[in-house]
């Protein structure tokens, strides 16, 4: 592996958490710097985008990509954490005629009410995020207050909903399987509640799996408790994955000179001249910075990196 570092994408197994994965990743490596793009809950499973040394830097663009997702919602049952991992806080048995149109769906009959509750997910723009969840509030993380019982609203926040898909359903027992693409920020945890609300019922995860993060995929992603050797070998190197978490311009010997030192490009060093964070790569290919072209017609410099 190149001193620089890079991307390594894991294929998380169900139980540790992803500063679990990111410590094993620390450990098999020998390095410090190493971080991921994008929690994964313990229960969850699968793609787990994990950065090395220098790619540390890459992570807000790494986990502002858009992210895909196969889920399985038992309905009836709440837990307190919208999931299979938590306690069990409220059941609605789900009505006679949801467990008709559910019969009916799984046949390819016309099921209005539970296409019309997905339709309703599919549109969705602002989402309230699950109690146990990440977020800071009054200087805490929502979860360390709801293990200790405080009540925690959160407030919503904008979301964005590119696909969902319903791939089998079933009336017995009452569960939903799902395909869904969705922005930063998205919980399905959450989606399982408000879907099962929709749906005149209860609900909550008892599978989830990420299939994607961005343009990184589970067929290249490496198992978590491989030999440290296969851990390594599975770290793509920095420019890479840099082109593939931003777009790229290309800047000329001058260009990627002062982008070293954090100066100013002039606007005819770079290639393509256009606006927005981009991944500014030297004539040789290497990672330099990630920078954008501002309104005075000049490059500037967001993060520097140091190559290999």
């Amino acid at each position: 592996m190149a001193p620089a570092g890079g991307v390594l994408v894991i294929d998380k197994p169900r139980g540790p958490t992803s500063h679990d994965v990111v410590a094993r990743v620390r450990r098999a490596l020998g390095l410090r710097a190493v971080g991921h793009a994008g929690t994964l809950d313990p229960m969850a499973t699968g793609v787990l985008v994990v950065a090395v040394g220098e790619a540390t830097k890459l992570v807000p663009w790494l986990t502002a990509q858009d992210k895909t997702y196969e889920t399985t919602i038992a309905l009836g049952v709440e837990t307190d954490t919208l999931d299979a991992e938590g306690r069990e806080v409220r059941r609605v048995a789900p009505s006679p005629e949801l467990l008709h149109e559910l019969a009916a769906a799984r046949e390819g009959r016309a099921a209005p009410a539970l296409h019309a509750a997905l339709e309703r997910e599919r549109t969705r723009t602002s989402q309230v995020p699950p109690a146990f969840s990440a977020i800071r509030t009054e200087g805490e993380r929502s979860f360390v207050r709801a293990r200790r019982g405080e009540a925690t609203e959160l407030p919503a926040r904008e979301v964005k909903v590119n696909r969902l898909e319903l791939v089998e359903c079933r009336a017995d027992p009452p569960l939903l399987v799902l395909r869904l693409e969705v922005g930063k920020g998205y919980y399905v945890r959450s989606l399982a509640r408000d879907l099962a609300e929709a749906l005149g019922t209860a609900g909550h995860l008892t599978d989830l799996r990420r299939t994607s993060s961005g343009h990184f995929s589970l067929e290249e992603a490496v198992p978590l408790d491989g030999p440290a050797g296969e851990l390594a070998a599975g770290v793509q190197p920095l420019a890479r994955a840099a082109a593939r978490a931003l777009p790229v311009a290309r800047l000329s010997v001058a260009g990627a000179r002062d982008a070293r030192h954090g100066r100013r490009v002039a606007g005819e060093e770079l290639d393509p001249r256009t606006p927005g964070p981009r991944a500014w790569l030297d004539p040789e290919g290497d990672l330099v910075a990630v920078g954008e072209l501002g309104e005075d017609g000049y490059g500037r410099v967001l993060r520097g990196f140091v190559t290999a």
